[in-house]
């Protein structure tokens, strides 16, 4: 796949799992209590630009990914919607925009995921199978949300962080894919996690990747991809790209560190990155993976950690 690439391929087996969630730097978490959703069409965007140089790096490396996207940035950027699907990546849903799970009902959210849905497939033409819930959101407190998904009749999420956080996480759940739903198709492909001294640590991308050194990462798909055999799943952010974008004065130093730092060694590091190991598809993944998911209500924890 990246015959001409100048990097070693550190793994000629494992396909892992890229993908690219779609949202503006103005629609993120961190500053979801400092910018009114009702602000939003009056902020000039910059996602087009950033996902624009996204695909120019992929198509530079020769690989393919999945763009989990939001409803509400594709309505107003439909071309660049269709652009990402022409050029063979996968388009999935993020919901619509930004709201986490956790924060619908049953009914809410199963209209969210239909109006999402309904915009990137009028977009492009082409089947939503793959959903990702804003910030990993389903978690112990949705179990609901996998059978709205399941009556939608989407192949695969992508929602889970089987870690323990302050913004999200489900410790207890999966490292590696698994049927959330007993005697449904459905697959949950968690982001990744490594294991360090016995206890899980995320290395799925996002802030991590910017914040710790590249080598962190190059570990963690490593120990993944050989000692466990299993597809690592790597995300980030159009935003991460982008170090010239507006700083919000008034946000809290937390949110502030986390969304700023390492903005300007982002895209050195994605590029040795999809050069050195080997990347598709979410929904390819998802299809392989599902041949070895376990339902859920037969793991133990002790099974997980083997696993």
């Amino acid at each position: 796949m990246n015959a001409q690439s100048p990097f070693p391929n550190t793994d000629t087996r494992v396909v892992n799992g890229l993908s690219v969630d779609v949202e503006d730097w103005f629609q993120v978490g961190a500053f979801e209590n400092v910018i009114e959703r009702g602000d939003w069409d009056s902020i000039a965007t910059r996602v087009e630009d950033n996902v624009s140089r996204i695909l120019d790096l992929f198509a530079e490396a020769g690989v393919s990914g999945t763009f989990f996207t939001l409803g509400w940035v594709a309505e107003r950027h439909p071309a660049l919607i269709r652009r990402i699907a022409e050029a063979g990546h996968e388009v999935a849903s993020h919901g619509y925009d930004h709201a986490r799970v956790f924060t619908f009902d049953r009914k809410s959210f199963a209209a969210d995921i239909k109006r999402a849905r309904k915009i990137l497939e009028d977009c492009t033409g082409q089947r939503v199978t793959g959903y990702r819930a804003p910030s990993f959101s389903i978690d112990q407190r949705t179990p609901w949300a996998f059978e709205e998904l399941a009556a939608g009749e989407y192949a695969y999420s992508s929602s889970v962080a089987p870690v323990a956080h302050d913004h999200y996480g489900w410790p207890d759940a999966p490292r590696f894919a698994f049927r959330p739903i007993s005697g449904s198709q459905l697959v949950e492909i968690p982001v990744t996690t490594a294991l360090l001294g016995g206890r899980r640590v995320a290395a799925g991308g996002g802030g991590f990747f910017r914040v710790l050194p590249y080598a962190f990462s190059r570990w963690a798909i490593r120990q993944v991809n050989r000692d466990e055999g299993r597809p690592a799943v790597f995300y980030f952010h159009p935003w991460e790209v982008d170090p010239g974008q507006p700083r919000v004065a008034n946000a809290p130093l937390r949110s502030k560190f986390r969304h700023y730092t390492g903005l300007e060694k982002m895209a050195g590091k994605l590029h040795d990155l999809v050069h050195e190991f080997r990347w598709g598809r979410m929904d390819q993944i998802a299809h392989r993976e599902a041949l070895r998911a376990v339902e859920l209500c037969q793991i133990t924890p002790s099974q997980d950690e083997a696993a």
